[in-house]
Formats: C-alpha cells, sequence, structure tokens
C-alpha cells in the first residue's frame, strides 16, 4: 500500500490501515531522530507552508521536520501570496505544483482546502481549517497509543466546542476503534452529517460516536479526557458568551474523579488555565499535554514521508 501523492485533508481521507501504517513510521522516525539517526527520507524535496492562521506548532513542527527529512519548509503567509490578493485558489493550486514536492495549508474554509488539492497535482496537508485539525488529533492519538498500547476500545471524552478538533476527534476514533463522546453545551454541537459519517464510519472498527450535553455523563468511565479553548480563532467576539455557556464544561479534579483512576488528560494548545482546563489538572498532567505537543512533528513528519 503506497501513499505517494495522497491528500490528508481529514481523518476519513485515510483508511484504517494508512493511520496505522501513520502511527508504525512515527514510532520510527521518533527512536530515529532520539537517537541521533539521520533520516533523511525527503532530501531535495520542498514543502509550501500556506499560513492564512497565524501558529506556534503548526509551523514550528512542519519547518522543522522537513528540515529533519532532508528536505526545505517555504513560509508563504497570506500576504506573500497572490491568493491573498485575488488570485483564484485553483492558479495558485497549478503553479505551486510547478516547483513544490507537498503543500501544507492552515486557514479557515475547508472548502479551500479542498479546491487546493483538487488543483495541485501535488499531495496537500491540511494544518487546520474551522471544521477539521486532522494532524493534531493523529498526534493526540498517537500520544494514547504510545501510553496505552492500544487505541481499540479505548473512551475518549471531549469536553467543549463542536468545532474543528471535536470533528477530527469523531473521525480519528471511527478510524482506530475507540468509543468517542464529544459533551458540548446546546446549541455548540458538531454538525449532523460529520457526526453521521464518523458514526457510519465506526461501524467497520467497532467504535462509536456519541454526542451529548452532559459533560459528566461524558467523562463517567473515561481512558482519556480532551479539550480545547472554547473560543477558537474567529470565535473572540463571542468570548463572554461562550464563557457563560460553557462554564460547566471544564475539565478539573472533579470530572477526573468520575473518569478512570488513571485516564489520560490532553489539550492541543494553547491553554487558558481556570476555563478549560484548571492550572492544577493542566500541571499534574503537563508530561502528556507536553508529549502530545511533541509528537505533532513526529506524525507530521511521518505523514510529509508517505505522501511525498
Amino acid at each position: 500500500m503506497s501513499m505517494k501523492g495522497k491528500d490528508v485533508l481529514d481523518l476519513l481521507s485515510l483508511s484504517p490501515a494508512e493511520v496505522e501504517e501513520i502511527f508504525c513510521l512515527t514510532a520510527d522516525l521518533k527512536q530515529k531522530q532520539k537517537a541521533g539517526i539521520a533520516h533523511p527520507l525527503l532530501q531535495g524535496k520542498t514543502l509550501g507552508m500556506i499560513f492564512q492562521k497565524s501558529s506556534t506548532r503548526t509551523r514550528v513542527s512542519f519547518e522543522v521536520g522537513m528540515y529533519q527529512l532532508g528536505g526545505m519548509a517555504l513560509f508563504l503567509s497570506a500576504n506573500d501570496l497572490q491568493m491573498g490578493r485575488g488570485e483564484p485558489i485553483k492558479d495558485t493550486g497549478r503553479v505551486l505544483s510547478r516547483y513544490l514536492d507537498g503543500i501544507m495549508i492552515r486557514t479557515y474554509a475547508q472548502k479551500d482546502v479542498e479546491e487546493l488539492a483538487a488543483w495541485s497535482s501535488i499531495p496537500v496537508i491540511n494544518g487546520l481549517t474551522d471544521s477539521h485539525h486532522p494532524c493534531q488529533v493523529l498526534a493526540d492519538l498517537f500520544t494514547v497509543r504510545e501510553k496505552m498500547g492500544s487505541l481499540k476500545g479505548l473512551k475518549l471524552a471531549f469536553l467543549g466546542d463542536g468545532f474543528n478538533m471535536a470533528n477530527s476527534l469523531m473521525e480519528g476514533g471511527a478510524r482506530t476503534g475507540m468509543h468517542i463522546v464529544i459533551a458540548t453545551p446546546p446549541g455548540y454541537e458538531p454538525k449532523p452529517e460529520i457526526v453521521t459519517r464518523a458514526q457510519q464510519a465506526a461501524q467497520e472498527t467497532g467504535g462509536s460516536i456519541v454526542v451529548l450535553n452532559d459533560p459528566r455523563e461524558a467523562a463517567a468511565g473515561a481512558d482519556v479526557l480532551v479539550t480545547d479553548v472554547w473560543s477558537s480563532m474567529g470565535h473572540e467576539a463571542e468570548h463572554r458568551a461562550r464563557l457563560k455557556a460553557f462554564g460547566g464544561y471544564s475539565l478539573n479534579s472533579a470530572m477526573m474523579a468520575i473518569a478512570k483512576p488513571k485516564a489520560m488528560v490532553l489539550h492541543c494548545l494553547p491553554a487558558h488555565r481556570g476555563e478549560e482546563i484548571s492550572d492544577e489538572l493542566f500541571e499534574a498532567h503537563a508530561d502528556e499535554i507536553f508529549e502530545e505537543a511533541e509528537n505533532r512533528l513526529h506524525v507530521q513528519k511521518a505523514i510529509m514521508a508517505l505522501v511525498m
């Protein structure tokens, strides 16, 4: 099975076997990096990185990852591209395909990423949209797999906004046979069509996807608790209303008390301590959270090496 040339736009675009292939290569590349063993799998290759949303982890991990793989990465902000000044996405895709070996894009609309991929003859990797965050969730699930050995049958509860992280966790869980429970305040649930697609995919692997409004029901007996900021990029104006709506959805010691005794806690960062997670709980699980952040580097290197 070869993933060469494949786009990674969301996690349902990957088969269960492809997710496993990414995880196996991630483990190998992480071990080589720690041991100081060179692994120039992408020597002479170039990744274009399009940023219409700013980033810490995405930019650093992709740029450093390409360097470690023997290639180079080009940072392209919206100001650097004609795309930001009216050039159609399809023209940008066709031009960049003649210069580059792959594109990573971090933007707002999923349809823009899909259009770029449709017109590019090189692989396109989604570095985040309002709908999906596939690289982050692969890093999250790899972190759980490292600690717990296997993902199949585990219960993962996400407390927060039914936004890109919730969507990708449902899809990633569906592909790996996990039981994913998403708890959001009323009115903040994930889009029904994304839930339905994930539920159908989960049937193939013995997993399940449930969306509800009771955070305690979601956290009960969970192996993994996950959260994210309540106001993502673009939601800043709603911050006060969201603080009120999400009040009971904070990860804290009370939530941990009803999860499994040695439950993991993950957060894709940046964290707003005292909002979606208590400072005490964050620091108690800081090792897991920063291992998860590090694993962005290793997972994305595996993705790039496989598709480029």
